[in-house]
């Protein structure tokens, strides 16, 4: 593994890290989030059924899980990955860079439980990052890392993700800053009245996420903060509305 280390796995092989430049670090390209489907109220199953138009958009971009056509982010680039599987990109052999997404639920099951402890065993043996998806409760990535690091991972080389809508307490989110992984804000451009993944969470809006990067910031953990949008769904991207890929650097930058 040494000719790794300290190098930048990407597509295309590996690069310097003074190359890479800025890097979302989680997006979504292409997916389908089919398990995640809300069903809507029965006064708007006609439009939950209906294409993706102008007409619908306001309504898909306040339910955006009860739409199934949202649901499916694998058009556009059908052409180029049936390619990439076939003939390979620019003929090179594709490698991954990360682990991850590792998708966690809560309560944790006993399967995620055994998935986090094989990614901390990879992880020692490889070396690379580990990028989590916690469940949706503030004590979901405590119970995370805590799994992890008994199992031997690198904390210091893990991201947990999804903060915005998990952590909301600043004195908890302290403690969790303590532990050591990187703190990843990836919810950007998503501004929800209802999420309808779990309608208790009152999601912030994109205000609520810079001023909590900047109270990280002001307390020293400038270094460890990530940030991205988590594109997962048709009516995020520029083509149907959205804020598309380049949000952050042209709006909250």
């Amino acid at each position: 593994m040494s000719s790794l280390s300290g190098k930048v796995q990407t597509v295309l092989g590996l690069v310097e890290p003074s190359q890479l430049g800025r890097t979302l670090t989680h997006e979504h390209l292409t997916m389908t989030f089919d398990s995640f489907y809300c069903p809507p109220p029965p006064c708007h199953e006609v439009t939950s059924k209906e294409p993706i138009m102008m007409k619908n958009l306001f309504w898909i971009q306040k339910n955006p899980y009860s739409h199934r056509e949202n649901l499916q982010l694998n058009q556009e680039l059908t052409d180029v990955l049936i390619n990439e599987i076939l003939h390979g990109a620019d003929g090179t052999s594709i490698k991954c860079g990360v682990i991850g997404e590792i998708g966690c639920s809560w309560p944790l099951t006993d399967s995620e439980r055994k998935i986090l402890e094989a990614t901390a065993h990879a992880q020692a043996q490889l070396g690379c990052p580990v990028i989590i998806h916690p469940g949706r409760n503030p004590g979901a990535p405590f119970q995370i890392i805590r799994i992890l690091q008994e199992a031997g991972a690198d904390i210091s080389k893990t991201v947990m993700s999804h903060l915005d809508r998990t952590i909301f307490d600043k004195k908890e989110l302290l403690e969790f800053a303590q532990l050591g992984c990187y703190l990843e804000y990836d919810l950007f451009g998503t501004e929800l009245l209802n999420y309808q993944l779990s309608p208790d969470i009152d999601m912030p809006d994109d205000n609520k996420r810079i001023r909590r990067v900047h109270f990280l910031v002001d307390e020293g953990y400038e270094d460890r903060i990530l940030m991205a949008h988590d594109i997962h769904t048709k009516h995020r991207l520029m083509k149907y509305g959205g804020h598309g890929y380049s949000h952050i650097l042209t709006n909250i930058v």
